[in-house]
């Protein structure tokens, strides 16, 4: 069955750095599109980041780009999300998902918190 393993979450302070990981198994990881979400409490999931099957092309929410990079390694079926210049807005759960015939596939999360 598909799986999605968040990691790479903690706490950083203000203008830090930190590196999400996501590895995927049970499906073909590189036939498909994978995407970073976030939530913050009392808000609603948001789209953080897109990245196409190959790679080639790449999407981002106006909040974080410039500052957000996601990448993807087919060889080891996983997906990035490196975090840059992080602000204390930018703390949420963070997860990553696919969308398989039809039907969207999650993670469990990893917090991220930006605080000093």
């Amino acid at each position: 069955q598909v799986q999605l393993v968040e990691s790479g979450g903690g706490l950083v302070q203000p203008g830090g750095s930190l590196r999400l990981s996501c590895a995927a198994s049970g499906f073909t990881f590189s036939s498909y599109a994978m995407s970073w979400f976030r939530q913050a409490p009392g808000k609603e999931r948001e789209l953080v980041a897109f990245i196409t099957s190959a790679g080639g092309s790449t999407k981002y929410a106006d909040s974080v780009l410039g500052r957000f990079t996601i990448s993807r390694d087919n060889a080891k079926n996983t997906i990035y999300l490196q975090m840059n210049s992080l602000k204390p807005e930018d703390t949420a759960n963070y997860y990553c998902r696919v969308v398989r015939q039809g039907l969207a596939y999650w993670g469990q999360g990893t917090q991220v918190t930006v605080a000093s």
